[in-house]
């Protein structure tokens, strides 16, 4: 499923058989999608206990820590098992899918106590467990700020401070062995998915959500004098979008000669209009940078 999957969208041969875990070291490919190049890497399968070790599964979940986006390929006649086991073997190695960071505040410190500020009544926290949590770690000095309604869970994904929050699509592979019906029931499943990485079924669909949920922006660059480059934009993130991000990302000394910028596109009300570095840019806008002398 999966190296099929990469052969067809990034035209890279991953060993391919009838059989699972037939990949047995990572495979790098990369994409081209709407002018940006995205590097998919198609890892070895993870079995139960890879958390622990099991079949080099330490390996891959750690090369699975440092992206952007995970795709959990699962076989659509058995998606549950397999769900539940890959997010188990996942989480117990700090990843949380499809999740936001807990809105907790937590600073250590040398001397006064535990201190727990709450803004928002909390179902399951109060100071005890909090205090229980914390001398578990054996910490006995801390500010703590709970500005939303926080499990213990999430308490302690603040406090041990090693949890990477990476978003996740659900691919459900092989639907052409399934009914209509069944298929419609799958499309209402959120993070889903459905594909056929033979038939080459739904890739389209499959591209547009992983741009969605990679949050990237592209802005063109307009020489002076010149037409916009409209071949190779500058792909940035969508919380790391303003013109000084933009000319960080082309080159690290421009910003310090930068006197303003001119930008044509949805951000701005006139089309060119001035603005400083503290600009936030929108999808597809176009960017001049004008220098000091």
């Amino acid at each position: 499923g999966k190296s099929t999957l990469l052969s067809n969208l990034a035209g890279v041969y991953s060993e391919v058989a009838a059989y699972e875990f037939t990949t047995l070291t990572t495979v790098p490919g990369v994409i081209r999608y709407k002018g940006a190049k995205i590097q998919l890497l198609d890892l070895p399968g993870i079995i139960e206990g890879a958390k622990d070790g099991k079949g080099r599964g330490k390996q891959v979940i750690a090369v699975a820590r440092t992206c952007s986006l995970i795709f959990i390929v699962l076989d659509v006649l058995k998606p549950l098992q397999h769900k539940k086991l890959i997010e188990h073997e996942l989480e117990g190695f700090g990843i949380r899918l499809n999740q936001s960071p807990p809105n907790i505040g937590f600073r250590r410190k040398e001397k006064g106590g535990i201190n727990l500020q709450t803004l928002v009544p909390q179902s399951e926290l109060d100071i005890d467990l909090v205090k229980t949590i914390l001398g578990e770690y054996k910490m006995h000095n801390a500010d703590i700020v709970l500005r939303s309604d926080c499990t213990a869970e999430e308490l302690i994904d603040v406090v041990e401070g090693n949890r990477v929050y990476i978003p996740c699509i659900y691919i459900l592979n092989k639907i052409d062995q399934i009914s209509i019906e069944e298929l419609d029931i799958i499309y209402k499943v959120p993070h889903c998915v459905p594909i056929s990485a033979h038939h080459k079924w739904n890739f389209d669909d499959l591209l547009e959500k992983m741009w969605e949920y990679l949050g990237l922006v592209r802005i063109y660059t307009k020489p002076k004098g010149q037409l916009p480059d409209y071949t190779s934009p500058v792909v940035v993130k969508i919380d790391k979008c303003t013109v000084e991000d933009f000319c960080n990302k082309l080159h690290r000394a421009i910003i310090k000669e930068f006197k303003y910028g001119l930008v044509w596109g949805s951000s701005v009300k006139h089309q060119p209009q001035k603005v400083g570095k503290e600009h936030t840019l929108h999808d597809e806008d176009v960017v001049q940078v004008v220098k000091k002398v």
